[in-house]
């Protein structure tokens, strides 16, 4: 194995140790590996990581952008890649860490796109239609109560045991980006889908897992995914809806109703409050919307 890509399963490890997501390490992985190809003579070793400088670096950048990479994707492989050399510096593999001096793209700052809370109620109001001939009604109902009535990342939602969730006192616990736990409430609509649900699952072998999929096995993220899609496009007619959509509105409908920001904060799991701001820009765009639309000295 080359020097590179043995100093890139070290530094994914080292990720591994520190709880990092498993959707995180994949991502890593697939960034570094294409990296590391990009170096890579057709019949020769790629470079070692001492032999890596800023120009090199700059090279790989433009590559990306070449290929008309989205400012987000981009950013990602960026900070893989200055998490490999912060790493392989600190290590004292390197004598110094050229990444540290590259310049990331700037994200357009565009707001969520969050159904009003009407469509959204309609929407899990709507799943359990009997003419959608689903299999696991009642599971795919109690997964939208999740998302939306306690704003869970899918991968969250999926990831819970049954002993995560106390039915009398309404929690329960999540464990969050980098394995934090929190506490989340639920309300007397995720109660009554979770007792209905309950009332129909059966035990297998993956018993501690709330959510099954037809095999007896835990969802996984992708499962997730589309049962929320196939819902979106069959009862809302809006196939753009997914799981983080659902998380957005559950933000946004509760500052529009009152909840202050660090409630909201804590409720999502959020490390910094500047992360959870990005809903009051949303509820003040409401607003702009409707002053524009009803008060009369708003228009011509």
């Amino acid at each position: 194995m080359s020097q590179i890509r043995s100093a890139v399963e070290d530094y994914l490890e080292s990720l591994g140790r520190r709880n990092e997501s498993p959707h995180t390490l994949r991502n890593y992985r697939a960034d570094l590996e294409e990296f590391t190809a990009y170096f890579s003579p057709d019949e020769g070793e790629p470079p070692a990581p001492a032999e890596f400088d800023l120009l090199m670096l700059r090279e790989w950048l433009a590559h990306l952008y070449e290929r008309e990479q989205k400012p987000a994707t981009i950013r990602r492989k960026m900070a893989s890649l200055r998490g490999l050399f912060r790493f392989l510096s600190r290590e004292r593999r390197i004598s110094a860490d050229p990444a540290r001096l590259l310049r990331l793209p700037k994200m357009p700052k565009t707001l969520p796109e969050v159904p009003n809370a009407e469509t959204t109620n309609a929407l899990v109001d709507g799943i359990l239609l009997n003419d959608l001939d689903r299999p696991y009604p009642k599971r795919d109902r109690l997964l939208f109560e999740i998302l939306y009535g306690c704003g869970l990342r899918i991968s969250e939602a999926v990831g819970l045991n049954l002993d995560d969730i106390d039915q009398t006192e309404r929690w329960m616990r999540v464990r969050g980006k980098g394995k934090k736990e929190r506490q989340v409430p639920f309300g007397s609509k995720a109660a009554e889908a979770l007792s209905a649900y309950l009332a129909e699952r059966t035990p297998t072998d993956d018993s501690r897992a709330l959510f099954l999929n037809y095999r007896g096995k835990r969802i996984t993220d992708r499962g997730g995914r589309n049962i929320v899609r196939f819902y979106a496009a069959y009862v809302a007619g809006d196939s753009s809806i997914h799981p983080h959509t659902l998380r957005h509105a559950f933000a946004t409908h509760l500052l529009s109703d009152g909840a202050d920001l660090r409630s909201i904060q804590e409720l999502l799991g959020h490390a910094r409050l500047s992360t959870t701001q990005k809903y009051t820009r949303v509820s003040l765009t409401d607003l702009m919307r409707v002053y524009d639309s009803a008060h009369p000295r708003a228009k011509e």
